[in-house]
């Protein structure tokens, strides 16, 4: 094992480092900038069973220190992605990928699953619960203990693979989720998603957004991801990736310090398309500083 060998879910990774879902598309189109295989490895497109259009425009507004989206879940489908973006994704990568998967019933989430479970490259199934539940008035899987359980269960029984359950942190008490997906069998958890925000144009007095709220990304939220990783840690005994606001080698240290296994990448990858291999190239000499031998240890 090397000094950023890290385990996840009992798969072995080279380094700690995930660009997240949403922000690496399905990874070739950053194969044309660096090479890829330098990542532990990454989280593709958001992915539901039917293509997706996503929400109207403007879908993305600045604020300081960070970014509000409102995309909508674009993306061509399961059955696209597995036929044609798999393919070529597997001509430029070379380790095992995370399939992003989201729903708007048990029946959809429990499908695409079980679809892309099917597919060798994917290592994990990371399923993210932010999602409008169709049956539940439009509340999210994730707010509710019992439906984030449902969904975890319907899944597992449909799944080989490790299924990491992806967590909204528009919650009250975020360990109350955790601990429901745990009990129902999840293998992982990844938090936090992103937290709602909006703008407002000055001049029009009209919401940025065409949506009129959206996500909030980038490093002014990440204390927030830290403290919730902390809690979340402490909660369960399952594995924890970290997300939210990583932008820098001394974060992902900061981030593991909190109890995470390995960490997701998001805004910064918009801001820099390099960010995720500087990251990467940037931990051992962080690790020196701060006498850190491997990344183990700080788990």
């Amino acid at each position: 094992m090397g000094r950023l060998t890290v385990s996840l879910c009992g798969l072995e990774m080279d380094n700690p480092v995930i660009p997240a879902s949403g922000t690496f598309g399905f990874g070739y189109e950053f194969a044309e900038i660096y090479d890829i295989n330098c990542l532990g490895t990454f989280s593709f497109k958001g992915t539901t069973r039917e293509p997706r259009f996503g929400n109207p425009t403007p879908r993305i507004a600045e604020c300081p220190a960070g970014m509000i989206n409102a995309v909508g879940l674009q993306n061509p489908g399961v059955e696209k992605v597995i036929a044609e973006e798999l393919p070529k994704l597997k001509k430029v990568f070379h380790k095992k990928v995370m399939a992003n998967v989201s729903g708007f019933s048990v029946e959809d989430y429990a499908y695409t699953c079980e679809r892309l479970d099917a597919e060798e490259q994917v290592g994990w199934l990371e399923v993210n619960i932010s999602c409008p539940n169709v049956h539940g008035g439009g509340m999210s899987f994730g707010t509710e203990p019992k439906a984030a359980a449902e969904v975890t269960r319907a899944v597992k029984k449909v799944t080989d693979k490790p299924v990491i359950m992806k967590l909204s942190p528009n919650v009250t008490d975020i360990t109350a989720i955790a601990r429901a997906c745990e009990d129902a069998g999840a293998d992982g958890l990844s938090l936090i998603n992103t937290l709602q925000g909006m703008r407002i144009d000055l001049r029009t007095r009209r919401p940025v957004i065409a949506n009129t709220m959206g996500g909030v990304s980038g490093p002014a939220i990440f204390p927030v991801a830290l403290r919730m990783v902390w809690q979340v840690c402490r909660a369960v005994k399952i594995p924890v990736v970290g997300m939210g606001g990583i932008a820098s080698a001394e974060d992902v240290l900061e981030m593991m310090m909190a109890g995470a296994a390995a960490v997701e990448v998001g805004a910064a990858n918009l801001t820099d398309p390099r960010a995720c291999e500087k990251i990467i190239a940037d931990l051992p000499e962080a690790m020196d500083r701060y006498g850190i031998r491997t990344l183990s240890e700080l788990k």
